[in-house]
């Protein structure tokens, strides 16, 4: 699915109130383009062309030579991950894929790289999957007092094989080209499932990539609506950045933020310290919550070289107005230490792992709040 072009930003008397507009964000359909005929293969240089002709002839591949290039039909797609593999990252850059026209023409408008294509093929339960949707949550506790601030919400889909977790769905999202809409379903699928099961007071932490999102006004408003549907307290809601230093666009994605701030709810940074530019972006966009990233607090101990770092950065955060998650907590000496440098909550699987319903925090983790 392409991308829109960006709406005009700004206002008229004739312009279309933003619940009016549609998005792709609505959507999430497999594409009727049919496959049986087959993929046109491509390879942008002429290295990696001749030595796909020959790994084609050396695998045995069914194919058929057509001047716009290699023809492989549908009896060969099991085999093009191993055509993939006889290249080295470098080489596989320089090939892509388009499928076959009905009139035996390739498809250029859907010329992908051959990686992508492939991982398309081998997910072809993804639409299957997105409609049966269901997320766990796991607990994100207070360090002052030990109850359950919030839960992050997890998405996972019910497979044949068992439940298929989220890497995999978004892996196969973007190979089909649904980013977009997989982005925006699983965050309406976690508010109408999850908000209910809250007790009060609770928040939820929804997960979001802010490369999805073309324009806050737009993109946003189902979001906003399944909100409505279920009743929700905006302000027991945070949206939380994913990949954020992914994310070139800074001014965009604070009027992301900006956008959810609007309608009241909380925004989060996820992965403080795991790259040269988050402090940057922490300063700039002011989100309501920072997580430090886990590699930060993996086996952090009182002599760790890294406790400094942390304390820094939990302290900067603290200048900013910003409350300080710390993520990976899986020992008791982790979570001792973050207490005492000062974060204001912890998540991990010391604390509790994700579950399909609110759990609450583990005994073993609650005597150290009540000395038992």
């Amino acid at each position: 699915m392409s991308s829109p072009s960006t709406p005009p930003t700004g206002s008229s008397a004739s312009s279309p109130s933003p619940s009016a507009l549609t998005c792709d964000c609505d959507l999430l359909a497999p594409s009727t383009e049919s496959l049986t005929a087959g993929l046109y293969l491509h390879a942008t240089s002429r290295h990696v062309g001749r030595r796909l002709t020959a790994w084609l002839a050396a695998l045995g591949l069914p194919y058929e030579r057509r001047p716009e290039g290699p023809l492989v039909t549908h009896q060969a797609f099991g085999s093009l991950q191993s055509l993939l593999d006889a290249f080295n990252p470098t080489e596989r850059a320089d090939l892509y894929a388009a499928p076959c026209r009905a009139d035996g023409s390739p498809d250029t408008w859907q010329m992908a790289p051959l990686e992508r294509w492939v991982q398309r093929l081998g997910s072809g339960w993804f639409f299957a999957a997105s409609e049966r949707l269901c997320f766990h949550l796991q607990p994100i506790v207070t360090l002052r007092g030990g109850t359950v601030y919030g839960y992050e919400a997890l998405v996972r889909a019910e497979g044949q094989g068992g439940l298929i977790g989220a890497g995999d769905l978004l892996q196969a999202a973007a190979a089909h080209g649904q980013s977009r809409a997989f982005d925006a379903q699983a965050r309406r699928g976690a508010i109408r499932q999850l908000y209910p099961q809250l007790a009060p007071g609770q928040v939820l932490f929804i997960n979001f990539a802010p490369g999805v999102v073309y324009n806050p006004d737009v993109c946003l408003q189902t979001t906003f609506q399944t909100c409505r549907e279920v009743g929700a307290d905006f302000s027991r809601l945070l949206f939380e950045v994913t990949e954020s230093e992914a994310f070139p666009d800074l001014a965009l994605l604070r009027r992301i933020l900006d956008r959810y701030r609007a309608e009241g709810a909380q925004v989060a940074l996820d992965d403080l310290g795991a790259g040269h530019t988050s402090l940057t972006y922490l300063a700039q966009l002011r989100p309501d919550v920072v997580k430090l990233d886990r590699a930060l607090i993996s086996g952090l101990h009182a002599d760790d070289r890294r406790t400094p770092l942390v304390l820094a950065l939990i302290e900067y955060a603290h200048d900013l107005g910003i409350r300080v998650v710390a993520e990976g907590i899986e020992t008791e000496t982790e979570l001792q230490m973050v207490r005492e440098l000062g974060a204001d909550y912890a998540q991990g699987y010391f604390l509790g792992r994700p579950a399909p319903v609110p759990a609450g925090v583990p005994q073993h983790a609650a005597r150290l709040w009540s000395g038992r």
